[in-house]
């Protein structure tokens, strides 16, 4: 039991700042920006920068919560099926990354201006 309790705190750590991301992206009232050292895009290049930073916003928090919830499936799987587990984990990771890329690319051709 305390094994999954030490986890829980790991994946917590992990998790909980990719939230809080999502939360202020989502509250922001200047375009937020994606990648790390890169400036966002100005606002007048945005068409609608309320929407763009909230779906900025949750697709942060969906990817947090992804996290969380891939802990929460291995608990309920048990050891039995823990390898199982972990790939769900690594998809998460790893496939999140490519989603989010593709759907930053998506909303930057969706909301910024021509």
């Amino acid at each position: 039991m305390a094994e999954k309790i030490i986890c829980m705190v790991i994946v917590l750590i992990g998790a909980l700042p990719m939230v809080i991301i999502g939360i202020f992206q989502c509250r922001s009232k200047e375009p937020v920006g994606f990648w790390s050292g890169k400036k966002p895009p100005e606002k007048d290049r945005i068409t609608d920068v309320k929407a763009y930073n909230r779906k900025h916003g949750i697709m942060w928090i969906v990817y947090g919560i992804g996290f969380f919830l891939c802990f929460v499936l291995a608990v309920f799987l048990g050891e039995e099926l823990a390898l199982a587990a972990v790939a769900l984990g690594t998809v998460e990771c790893i496939g999140g990354i490519f989603v989010m890329i593709a759907y930053h690319n998506k909303l930057n051709r969706r909301y910024f201006r021509k």
